[in-house]
C-alpha cells in the first residue's frame, strides 16, 4: 500500500530530476554557444584586421618599388647628364686650346710685322723691287680694307676663345646666353674689342661663333 503511494512521487521525483539534468544540459549548451559565438566574432575580426595588414604591407611594398624606380630612374638620367657634362666640358677644352693658340699666332703675327715694319724704316733705302717683296713676306702692303678684315677676325678670335674659356669655367652648355660683361675678364684690357671698320659684334650663345655684321668679316669655318 505504502508502495502504491510513493510510486507516483518517486515518478514525480524523477521527472524532475530529468528536467533538471535537461535544462542543466541545455544551460551548457548555451554558454557554449555563445562562448562559440564570442570566439567566431574575434576569428573575424583577427581575419579582418589580418587582411587590413596584407592590404597595407602591399601598398608600402608597391609604394617602396615605385620609390626605387624613380630614383633609379634619377640616377640614370644624372649619370647621363654627368656624361654630357663631361663630353661637353671636353669639347670646351678643345676650343678653348684652338681659340688660344689662334690668338697666340695672330699676335706673334702682329708682333712680327711690327718688327718687320721697324727694320725696314731703320734699314737702308731698298729699291722698288725690293720694296714690294718685303712687303709680300710680311704682309705690309695690304690695303686698308684687308687690314680692317685681318684685325676683325683677330677680335672674333679672341670672344671666341673667351666664350669657350668663360663656358668652361662657369660650367656652362652649349646654347647658354652671355653677355659683354661676362666676356670681359677673360679678354685683353677686360674690354670687347670693336671692329676697326665700324661693325657690330654679335656674341651669339655658347658653341655659336661670334659675328661680325660686316659682309666677309667673319671666322674661316
Amino acid at each position: 500500500m505504502k508502495l502504491r503511494l510513493l510510486l507516483p512521487w518517486l515518478c514525480v521525483l524523477g521527472s524532475l530530476a530529468g528536467l533538471a539534468w535537461v535544462y542543466s544540459a541545455s544551460q551548457k549548451k548555451e554558454a557554449e554557444l555563445v562562448a562559440l559565438r564570442a570566439d567566431s566574432e574575434q576569428l573575424q575580426q583577427l581575419r579582418a584586421e589580418l587582411e587590413e595588414t596584407k592590404k597595407t604591407q602591399t601598398q608600402r611594398e608597391s609604394d617602396e618599388v615605385t620609390r626605387l624606380r624613380k630614383e633609379h630612374e634619377e640616377l640614370l638620367r644624372l649619370r647621363n647628364e654627368v656624361q654630357q657634362l663631361r663630353g661637353e666640358k671636353q669639347r670646351l677644352s678643345g676650343q678653348v686650346q684652338t681659340a688660344q693658340a689662334q690668338a697666340q699666332n695672330a699676335q706673334a703675327q702682329a708682333e712680327a710685322q711690327a718688327q718687320a715694319l721697324r727694320a725696314a724704316q731703320a734699314a737702308p733705302a731698298l729699291n722698288p723691287e725690293q720694296q714690294a717683296a718685303f712687303k709680300a713676306r710680311y704682309g705690309l702692303g695690304a690695303t686698308p680694307e684687308q687690314a680692317n678684315l685681318n684685325a676683325c677676325i683677330n677680335n672674333l678670335r679672341l670672344i671666341d676663345g673667351a666664350k669657350a674659356q668663360w663656358a668652361l669655367e662657369q660650367r656652362k652648355p652649349a646654347g647658354a646666353l652671355l653677355t659683354a660683361a661676362d666676356l670681359a675678364p677673360y679678354l685683353p684690357s677686360n674690354t670687347v674689342p670693336t671692329c676697326p671698320a665700324g661693325g657690330v659684334y654679335t656674341l651669339n650663345p655658347v658653341g655659336l661663333s661670334p659675328l661680325c655684321n660686316i659682309p666677309g668679316h667673319a671666322l674661316p669655318k
